[in-house]
């Protein structure tokens, strides 16, 4: 997959299948709408993604500022979902006063050689939001490309989308999020240096990764999740939080026991899957009762993965 990140850099020679949106999540909606692209493959053309970096709502301050999926996360998600090109067009002052006809005509036919969009029913794109599919279409019809629009899909009644999802995640229903996402949510960062109280104080060694300022995070608490690294896949305990009873720190760390590992995985890339809720994060009055709480978890958790 070719990754484009800077406005002069990208032009495609061959016609392109493209998407454009946030793609927040890359969940199942997301997928049907790149499966699409991925099928014009067969017409011969190029599957592309356009997105931009940082959002639109991060870059005006919007919301909380948090997203279900790092840069890292999209790519690898991208790439096995198929897609030929990505673009992750720098959004600023300029790209936000775009009008959507000059968007059309400059990005989508001059660089990337566009002959079919496709997009689901809540598209925006230009100036202000103002382009939507129905504009998308009056354009196609006037510079002679090709559209499709993609119904949204629904889970328990409700439309999919990367809002829904949100509230999902902040309340903790992991089941029902990766019910939306197609795929357990998840944590893609370097392994690195903890406390380093794991093991010789409390006797449960754990594998760390610092949780970035944009991830959003679901309560502070204990998960069971799984974790692949180096292609292996292992069966674990993650605490998400910033570990109160041992630590001051502020900034949340996903702590992670691996059942029946040995070994080191520090500087290694790690995907953490967070499975189910098992608690909050709590505070204990000693080390001695949080050994015991973790140890009651881990047992609790080898039953959840079969392992007991």
């Amino acid at each position: 997959m070719q990754i484009f990140t800077d406005i002069t850099d990208f032009y495609s020679v061959q016609e392109t299948a493209v998407a454009i949106g946030k793609f927040d999540g890359v969940h199942r909606g997301h997928k049907m709408i790149l499966d699409d692209l991925v099928r014009q493959k067969e017409d011969g053309l190029l599957a592309c993604v356009f997105t931009f970096d940082p959002s639109p709502e991060i870059f005006f301050g919007l919301g909380d500022g948090k997203e279900l999926s790092t840069r890292a996360e999209k790519r690898r998600l991208f790439q096995a979902a198929g897609v030929d090109i990505l673009v992750e067009f720098p959004f600023n002052e300029e790209a936000a006063r775009m009008e959507p006809e000059d968007f059309v005509r400059q990005i989508l036919l001059k660089q990337l050689h566009t002959s079919y969009v496709a997009a689901g029913p809540d598209l925006s794109f230009g100036k202000h939001g103002k382009g939507n599919f129905m504009m998308l279409q009056d354009l196609a019809r006037h510079y002679r490309f090709d559209t499709r629009m993609i119904n949204k899909l629904t889970y328990e009644g409700v439309p999919i989308s990367s809002t829904l999802i949100r509230g999902m995640i902040q309340e903790g229903r992991m089941e029902d999020a990766a019910a939306c996402l197609g795929y357990p949510y998840r944590l893609l960062e370097d392994v690195v240096h903890g406390t380093g109280i794991g093991k010789p104080v409390i006797g449960i060694p754990t594998m760390n990764q610092i949780t970035p300022a944009i991830k959003l995070l679901p309560p502070f608490g204990v998960y069971y999740s799984e974790v692949v690294v180096g292609g292996k896949t292992y069966k674990g305990m993650t605490n998400i939080g910033i570990k109160p009873t041992v630590s001051d720190r502020e900034r949340p760390v996903a702590e992670t026991y691996l059942y029946d590992f040995k070994g080191s995985l520090y500087g290694e890339r790690a995907e953490t899957r967070l499975l189910t809720f098992r608690r909050p994060e709590q505070k204990f009055e000693n080390i001695d009762a949080l050994r015991a709480q973790m140890q009651a978890d881990i047992e609790a958790g080898r039953a959840y993965h079969g392992l007991a």
